[in-house]
């Protein structure tokens, strides 16, 4: 049954509102294991909340089926650009056309009921509404729309697609402000600590939100944590390597690879039989490869990055010799912390040792 489209108003309100031994003998610091850390209880923005047009503002088509609404607020948000053109035309009109189109990409090419994000976040800064009752969920606070933009996790993820491409080129600081604008809005509404804002690429194995926007992220945390009064832990995160990297992480994770049973050199470059193993792994997984774009198919195979680090990153315990034990020493010589493996080395001290 199609979901009806209803008139939403151009302004919301704000209403009412590794193992410790392992780390230890590596010499890292203990993070906070996700999802560890305490709500905060909702938080008044010191600005008053962003315009967001809504569905029926743009001229939405209406759904092909059923809009999931969980009695529950998400609990990290998740940014993301379109992998688009950087368009020029800064103008409301040309927001709602991109709208319009991701919509259209995203009902008619990948067969979803509605657009996938939550929200979306024009080069002029004009946001607008996503999926269907979005708006009246971020408004309620205790409500979560399941949208289609993070593999696995849309349960509990709200997500922004930021019109672009920033691989290689900064935002426009219109994006920018209103970005700040938005999460600041959110955490504030639904209680999500300024901690948990993430890029697409902290989840699944995915250049998006391209190394410039994702490079920013610890400085949007921080504008975000500044606005709702919070002090403000950097997360950990999987480090993304991709074909053309070299260095001691590409040469961990094939060392790691290695231990999977695939058949890729030892040098450190990050060449074309690495991708083949990276993305026969991801078979093996049953894992389906990212696609960033918002705009166009564009599934990205092979790449080394939090969908896969997870499988590859066996304990590794003091003694042992295998391709995994070499994986570990590559990344502790290069940070200089050891001449040897002292402590046990989980999936969390993997993740430490492979952050920038």
């Amino acid at each position: 049954m199609a979901f009806p489209t209803r008139p939403l108003g151009r302004r919301t309100l704000l209403q009412g509102g590794l193992t410790v031994t392992a780390f230890g003998a590596i010499g890292l610091a203990v993070p906070q294991a996700a999802g560890a850390l305490t709500r905060p209880a909702r938080a008044l923005s010191s600005k008053a909340a962003p315009e967001i047009h809504g569905t029926a503002d743009w001229g939405a088509r209406s759904p092909n089926g059923t809009i999931e609404v969980l009695d529950q607020p998400p609990i990290w948000v998740a940014v993301h650009h379109t992998a688009g053109g950087n368009s020029d035309d800064t103008s409301l009109e040309h927001a709602f056309s991109l709208s319009r189109g991701i919509q259209n990409f995203h009902m008619d090419d990948r067969g979803w009921v509605d657009s996938g994000q939550q929200f979306t976040n024009s080069r002029g800064g004009h946001i607008t509404e996503g999926r269907h009752e979005s708006l009246n969920a971020l408004n309620d606070g205790g409500k979560h729309v399941v949208g289609a933009h993070v593999g696995d996790h849309n349960s509990d993820a709200v997500g922004i697609e930021n019109e672009g491409t920033y691989t290689e080129v900064d935002v426009p600081d219109a994006l920018w402000n209103s970005l700040v604008e938005l999460v600041s809005h959110m955490c504030s509404q639904f209680g999500i600590p300024a901690s948990e804002i993430y890029g697409h690429r902290d989840y699944n194995s995915t250049e998006c939100p391209g190394e410039v926007l994702y490079g920013r992220l610890p400085e949007l945390r921080d504008a975000v944590g500044a606005r709702l009064g919070q002090e403000v832990k950097q997360p950990t995160t999987w480090r993304l390597v991709q074909p053309g990297d070299t260095g001691p992480e590409v040469l961990a994770g094939q060392h790691l690879l290695r231990a999977q049973g695939m058949s890729v050199p030892t040098d450190g470059v990050f060449g074309a039989s690495t991708q083949r193993a990276v993305a026969e792994l991801e078979s093996r997984y049953g894992i389906t490869p990212a696609a960033c774009s918002a705009v166009r198919k564009r599934p990205e195979t092979g790449l080394l990055g939090a969908g896969i680090w997870p499988i590859l990153a066996t304990t590794v315990r003091p003694g042992d010799q295998g391709p995994a034990a070499k994986a570990a020493q590559v990344l502790l010589d290069a940070k200089g912390r050891s001449s040897r493996i002292q402590s046990t080395i989980d999936t969390s001290a993997w993740k430490q040792l492979l952050a920038k």
